[in-house]
């Protein structure tokens, strides 16, 4: 196996490991919020909202400071691959506030 892909293969696991953890402690952290019955007839949008709007920032937040940490890291030169895997968890984050409300 070459060093690249093996390097790259490393991160993956990182960056998957960074997923899982950071979705399961949202989800037991905000556990208590919103309404998992939809199907009532009190209004269900509000606290729903509120649940949404604070995993995202929560999870921007784990983000920003991962990124942080890894770009301090990472020689300059290698830098700009981090972008990457940046973008891969904002298209996460969407998947996992659909899992969220499930």
């Amino acid at each position: 196996m070459s060093n690249g892909r093996q390097a790259w293969l490393t991160w993956f696991f990182y960056f998957i490991v960074f997923e899982l953890v950071v979705y399961f402690g949202l989800q037991w952290l905000l556990s208590g919020m919103g309404i998992s019955n939809q199907y009532q007839p009190e209004n269900t949008v509000v606290p729903n909202w509120v649940k949404a709007v604070t995993f995202i920032l929560l999870y921007l937040l784990c983000l920003l400071i991962v990124v942080m940490v890894v770009s301090n890291a990472v020689p300059n030169k290698h830098r700009g691959q981090l972008m990457h895997w940046v973008y891969m968890a904002l298209l996460g984050m969407v998947l996992m506030l659909f899992l969220l409300f499930n």
